[in-house]
């Protein structure tokens, strides 16, 4: 693998290149431009506000300031690992011609595919900022954890990203399980609800790698508490495993891909 990493390195020209190709393609012909990038985010808000303002509803309280930031402030990273897994997934299929006539490392479609993600999530990151500035969040000490729980959601999301680039290189329905997986997993990651709700039960939910993260980003940002040092290890854990074997897997399959496609 560090052989690997080090080929990798020496491409990081043209992984870049990649990665700004597949930005200025999602862009070049869109009416809204980057809004777009915000507007993933945006919808996954408005759902979470419908569903928070039901149970508010049902429970005869008010849908709280702090309520809305929280869905806000979980909805963006959550948007990324979407979009990351869901643009990886046809990073190879969609470019064929490269994979089978040029020698490079092939990794470097999914991993572009989530570079380029991530670039949506900056902007729509400078949308979330305003947000929070107009609903009067502070700040505090505790977002420096962000770094760290962001690149632990690039790790996650780039691992599985290469697990299902180069199964879906293989079997063409592989995308169609992947966009039903991704559809029903908001239920069950803490995006429109906190797991404290559900009290010692609700500590089940964080079994989902991904839930510690979104909820450590809602704990740094709008509780100012730092994340749960033991969940968080178990993400960042499983995020390095997903990666280690996401590429290895790939790696696995590489030599294949020609007679594939």
């Amino acid at each position: 693998m560090k052989e690997g990493l080090r080929e990798l390195y020496r491409y990081r020209d043209l992984f870049y290149t990649i990665a700004c190709r597949d930005i200025k393609v999602r862009y070049k012909q869109s009416v809204m431009g980057f809004l777009w990038a915000i507007l993933m985010p945006t919808l996954i808000v408005m759902a979470g506000i419908i569903v928070r303002y039901g149970f508010a509803l049902a429970s005869h309280s008010h849908l709280a300031t702090a309520e809305i930031a929280t869905v806000a402030v979980k909805s963006v990273p959550w948007a990324f690992l979407v979009s990351s897994i869901r643009f990886s997934c046809a990073s190879l299929t969609n470019n064929t011609v490269l994979v089978t006539k040029i020698y490079f490392p092939k990794e470097i479609f999914p991993l572009a595919a989530v570079l380029a993600c991530f670039f949506d999530f900056l902007v729509a990151s400078a949308a979330l900022v305003v947000l929070l500035f107009v609903l009067k969040i502070g700040w505090s000490m505790e977002l420096f954890w962000l770094p760290l729980l962001l690149v632990t959601m690039v790790l996650l999301a780039s691992g599985i990203g290469m697990i299902v680039s180069a199964a879906s290189l293989f079997f063409r329905d592989v995308k169609y399980i992947v966009e039903a997986a991704l559809t029903f997993a908001i239920f069950f990651t803490p995006v429109f609800y906190d797991t404290r709700g559900f009290g010692e039960k609700g500590q089940w939910l964080l079994v989902n790698p991904a839930a510690p993260l979104l909820q450590g980003i809602s704990d740094c940002v709008i509780r100012q508490q730092s994340p749960e040092l033991s969940w968080l290890a178990y993400s960042l854990v499983f995020a390095l495993m997903a990666f280690v074997a996401g590429y290895a897997f790939f790696k696995h399959l590489e030599p294949a891909f020609a007679e594939s496609i």
